[in-house]
């Protein structure tokens, strides 16, 4: 059952690490999202909200959300008993950015309209 059992560590864009923390190989990388997010240390200038914000990056390839720990670590095999290390990237969401373009847009428009007046 133990060799069921994945070591996973993650690596932030400062260098530092969350975790180790021991997951099944049948856990998707959406849990992994949501550990990330849940775990996230105090203090940093990047803070993710959503997991659909955190990327994770193994081997040099991005992860997809159904795949499992078992799938993503096949090129792994070989260090049985090791720690994976995943990177961390944190992208805003899409619907963030859209919403955020919306308020920059609403203030010129009453701008505008203030200085036509």
């Amino acid at each position: 059952m133990s060799s069921d059992l994945v070591d996973i560590k993650f690596r932030l864009y400062d260098g530092s690490d969350v975790g180790p923390f021991r997951y099944s190989s049948t856990s998707t990388v959406d849990m992994l999202k949501e550990r990330v997010v849940s775990d996230w240390p105090k203090g940093k200038t990047i803070i993710p909200k959503a997991a659909n914000e955190v990327k994770l990056i193994s081997s040099g390839k991005i992860l997809e959300n159904d795949k499992t720990v078992g799938q993503c670590r096949i090129p792994f095999g070989e260090l049985a008993g090791g720690v994976l290390v995943m990177h961390v990237v944190v992208q805003p969401s899409l619907a963030k950015t859209k919403t955020e373009k919306k308020i920059d847009k609403s203030p010129k428009k009453v701008v505008c309209s203030c200085s036509i007046l």
